[in-house]
């Protein structure tokens, strides 16, 4: 490849993409960017991503229009400096149109989930990287599954080993959880650190993944090696009850699209397809059961059950809090008052899922603390 050109082409975020739909442009032919500015909007099967450009230099060529849908590895724009003649481009472009989809050719390399003995719970599991850092462990929120992590997982897995669970009655996962509390989902997290052989883990836990991360490190302090918790419950009163409430009820796509738009700060953002996937997982059988008794647990007269505050302030590891700004379930401003050496991080504009609202700035402030945490 020609140093003097470089290639924008459509990103990969974990196993199963094939494809993505350009929704927008955020630059134009001729202007100058430069690494890590926001270029464009993919839409995947959960959210449209913004993403951030690679490489720095002249937008001389945008090959793909808003609102097609590519393969995964297709060329969308080309940079090159003004030097560059135009018959140089065209070959570049016509060369790299056999290569479309090539970076989608290796989807059977791609670590596939399995489903893991932990304890008492049969947990579904995906591990990516093999790094040198020490191993991060992802977990998501109530109602969630692994796919909150899908512009996180390969991001962190450059650096370390990285295993996205879903917890139990999520997900892969077995639909069981007998008692649904908050104890009953720290024991399978730490069951699961040793099904995978784990002596000491980063854990990153968003909302009641945040609540579960941070009683791992009550719990058993020896094996969680930092904490970095998204819009994280716990640590006040306040909740989203007609959140937990409408998603509890919804058996069809119109109350799920409106129970699920108050993760968003733009609810536009999220996708058809990721609504019709959890109204798909909660008709499995037992999961409604389940749900029900975990948000029990979760949430008692309107208000957060547990009170984490004490927990953290105890932390002997390092803490990073994220939160966005526009959270409509837990109010960032819980993120008020923390200890003196607990990092607080706020997004502007931003959600309650910001590592998919805002994943590129998400993905650095992970990176850094945890690098700073292997040290």
């Amino acid at each position: 490849m020609d140093a003097a050109l470089q290639a924008i082409t459509m990103p990969k975020w974990g196993m199963t993409m094939t494809e993505g739909r350009l929704a927008a442009w955020l630059v134009k032919e001729g202007d100058r960017i430069s690494a890590g500015q926001e270029i464009m909007e993919v839409e995947t099967e959960k959210i449209t991503n913004v993403v951030e450009g690679l490489v720095s230099g002249l937008l001389r060529r945008i090959v793909v229009e808003e609102g097609s849908v590519v393969p995964v590895g297709a060329l969308l724009a080309v940079l090159a400096e003004a030097s560059v003649p135009d018959s140089e481009i065209d070959t570049f472009v016509a060369g790299y149109a056999e290569r479309a989809g090539a970076a989608d050719s290796d989807a059977d390399a791609y670590p596939a989930p399995r489903v893991v003995e932990a304890g008492t719970h049969r947990l579904n599991i995906l591990s990516v990287g093999s790094g040198g850092g020490e191993p991060v462990m992802l977990i998501h929120g109530f109602g969630g599954d692994a796919g909150t992590w899908l512009f996180t997982q390969d991001a962190l897995a450059k650096d370390r080993p990285v295993h996205v669970i879903d917890l139990p009655a999520h997900g892969g996962s077995a639909p069981t959880a007998p008692s649904g509390s908050l104890d009953e989902l720290t024991g399978s997290v730490l069951a699961a650190l040793d099904a995978l052989g784990i002596e000491r883990a980063h854990l990153v836990g968003h909302s009641l993944g945040g609540a579960v991360a941070l009683s791992a490190a009550a719990s058993a302090p020896e094996r969680i090696g930092s904490l970095s918790l998204l819009a994280p419950a716990g640590l006040g009163p306040e909740i989203s009850t007609d959140y937990i409430e409408g998603f509890l009820a919804a058996d069809r796509r119109r109350p799920m699209k409106e129970a699920l738009s108050r993760l968003f700060a733009d609810p536009g953002a999220m996708s058809s397809e990721m609504i019709e996937n959890v109204l798909k997982f909660k008709r499995l059988e037992g999961v409604p059961e389940a749900l029900s008794a975990i948000a029990a647990s979760l949430v008692s007269d309107g208000r957060q059950a547990f009170d984490l505050r004490a927990a953290l302030a105890a932390a002997q590891v390092p803490v990073l809090v994220v939160w966005g700004d526009k959270d409509g379930v837990i109010p960032a401003s819980q993120a008020d008052n923390l200890p003196a050496d607990v990092k607080v991080e706020r997004l502007p504009g931003i959600g309650h899922m910001p590592m998919m609202e805002a994943a590129a700035a998400v993905n650095r402030l992970l990176a850094s603390h945890l690098r700073d945490a292997d040290r």
